[in-house]
């Protein structure tokens, strides 16, 4: 016979059940349990690292469920503003610092300087890793990497050719006379010595820094002019003429990501890149890489290259789990046990002490983004202005710009106005 319940027997249920809360039974686990969406954008070596860091921090703290979704890079911006616009967004976005400032002042990042030094920390960055992730004052952005821009290359089919392999003292004109030597002599149809970067944004930043110029303003207007940009987009006319570069039937099937890259594709000997994307693009290159900066404007001239964040991770001002996703962030980049599982593919690691722990478990890959990056700092210059709000969508206007100019649509002189133009209305839109 089943006892009726009585509202003294419930009474008595209640008392036991707060009993068991107040030892810290299971129930209350239960009840207690977050569950945090993360997205970022990546390769599927990325995702596979990322994956393993979940499952690290699943044993750490097993009270707090993270679910990870990620998109490349073409797909994740659009994603995210609509997940956002919709009021639907991740507790963590991986997020790059041309983007935080727009995200930020929209109100759509948490921030986070009253976990600095409590759960969040950070303090053996430095104060200008720290900062990477301020924007006006506030930290919206915690550093999950530096890295600079790069090219990797495959020396071997270079010099299989008779052409010289780029080097850190390589010019710009000596590169293309290099590729063009590749062309003539190219081991199969349908190869080249390098990907078309005239549609790469930064790429182009980098040109326009090795010529004294920037991509933008401090007071968030464009640094250059038209004709800047005309004879960027002029220097891969000349390279895909002459049979340097893949011609732009080739270049147009690259979606800003290391799967549709000519290089990963087995059309290019070169891609360029940041630093960082030198685990990815290993691991789908069966010939042996080499990593090396960019081709320069003069012999002694400045190289344009800078540290950066390679990427950074914000919460959403949303969040219904700060205080654990905050956790789980100071996990990945402070704590060995996550740090050892996402490696240094998102770049190399901020914290001192981190990377003196990593570094005797580094592999060859990861070795040479460390010695990379080591080897162009005493080079480098300061990390340039904060891109301004919109700023996003000009790098798909260039790429667009640069597939017209190579289908022959239009010059790079047009190529010029039209990319100081537009990027300038999406710029005044904000």
């Amino acid at each position: 016979m089943t006892p009726s319940m009585n509202r003294r027997s419930i009474l008595k249920a209640g008392a036991a059940a707060l009993s068991l809360a107040a030892l810290g039974a299971p129930g209350l686990a239960l009840a207690q349990e977050q569950r945090l969406r993360f997205l970022w954008w990546g390769s599927q070596e990325r995702a596979d690292r990322t994956n393993r860091a979940l499952e690290a921090y699943k044993a750490a703290a097993p009270q707090t469920q993270i679910v990870g979704e990620f998109a490349g890079w073409s797909d994740y911006w659009p994603r995210l503003a609509t997940q956002v616009a919709g009021r639907n967004a991740p507790d963590l976005i991986q997020m790059d610092y041309r983007y935080i400032f727009e995200y930020a002042r929209r109100g759509a990042l948490l921030p986070l300087d009253e976990y600095l030094g409590q759960t969040l920390k950070i303090e053996d960055f430095g104060a200008a890793n720290i900062d990477s992730g301020r924007v006006d004052g506030k930290l919206y952005g915690i550093n999950l990497g530096v890295n600079s821009s790069s090219i990797a290359f495959d020396a071997a089919a270079w010099e299989g050719t008779g052409a010289t392999p780029p080097t850190p003292e390589t010019t710009w004109e000596e590169f293309a006379e290099a590729a063009t030597t590749f062309g003539e002599n190219k081991p199969k149809p349908g190869y080249y010595a390098s990907a078309d970067a005239g549609g790469v944004e930064p790429a182009f930043e980098l040109w326009l820094r090795q010529n004294g110029k920037a991509l933008y303003t401090p007071e968030g207007g464009l640094g250059y002019e038209p004709a800047d940009a005309a004879k960027w987009f002029a220097l891969w006319a000349d390279m895909r003429e002459r049979g340097a570069c893949v011609p732009p039937d080739i270049q147009a099937l690259d979606q800003l990501n290391i799967e549709t890259n000519a290089l990963t594709t087995g059309k290019a000997a070169t891609a360029f890149m940041h630093s960082n994307q030198f685990v990815g693009y290993q691991a789908l290159n069966k010939a042996k890489l080499t990593l090396g900066p960019y081709p320069k404007g003069a012999k002694d001239g400045p190289s344009g290259h800078y540290l950066k964040p390679s990427m950074l991770l914000s919460l959403s001002a949303a969040t219904g789990g700060a205080d654990a996703a905050v956790a789980f962030a100071n996990f990945l980049v402070a704590d060995i046990a996550g740090a050892k599982a996402i490696g240094i593919e998102r770049g190399v690691p901020a914290s001192q002490a981190i990377r003196e722990a990593l570094t005797p478990e580094l592999n060859e890959v990861d070795t040479a983004m460390v010695d990379y990056i080591a080897l162009i700092t005493p080079g480098v210059g300061p990390l340039p202005a904060a891109p301004p709000s919109g700023a996003g969508e000009i790098q798909f206007v260039q790429k667009r710009v640069n597939e017209e100019v190579g289908f022959g649509q239009i010059t790079p002189e047009q190529a010029g106005e039209t990319l100081h133009s537009e990027a300038s209305a999406i710029l005044q839109r904000g």
